[in-house]
């Protein structure tokens, strides 16, 4: 008997093809600015950073239009089309300082290939191995039942779970 057992609820998942449709929308060339520069500023001092001109225009970039997932090359392909000078360097650099900071969470979904989400709840994945495409799932959409004991001196701090889809017959 295996030590954990997912059980999942999903009742109104749209079909792969639909979902790659979507995909599309993990990428946003240039944006507007959704939050006026005080408030971005704010975001920013509130976990410890300081708003350099660079943050605050990958926090405008990254949080403008809503939740999305953003790889550190798909970003910097927006601060390209933006005309703004930042390196792929300082936008990996910035990434992680968001992480540790708790703006963003660091989805890795194989070794060398992480996404950053800019939905910080909790909630699961699919993964489209396919075309690269990563949905969210609701936490209460997936219940996971019969958690191992952690290690000694160690708790859970969460779970999440990635799971792995590809085109099929639906």
């Amino acid at each position: 008997m295996p030590l954990s057992t997912l059980q999942f609820n999903l009742p109104d998942y749209p079909p792969l093809s639909v979902l790659s449709f979507f995909a599309a929308a993990a990428y946003h060339p240039v944006m507007e600015l959704s939050q006026p520069t005080s408030v971005l500023i704010e975001r920013l001092r509130a976990v410890g950073l300081r708003p350099t001109r660079q943050r605050l225009a990958l926090t405008r970039l990254l949080f403008a239009k809503g939740d999305r997932h953003v790889t550190a090359e798909q970003l910097h392909g927006e601060v390209l089309a933006s005309a703004i000078p930042v390196s792929l360097a300082t936008v990996y650099n910035t990434l992680h300082q968001f992480t540790d900071a708790g703006l963003l969470r660091e989805v890795v979904v194989e070794p060398g290939r992480s996404y950053f989400d800019t939905n910080i709840a909790d909630h699961h994945h699919f993964f489209c191995e396919s075309n690269g495409l990563l949905q969210d799932i609701a936490a209460e959409d997936l219940t996971v039942i019969g958690l191992p004991l952690p290690p000694l001196g160690t708790e859970i701090g969460r779970v999440e779970v990635i799971v792995r889809v590809h085109p099929g017959n639906r």
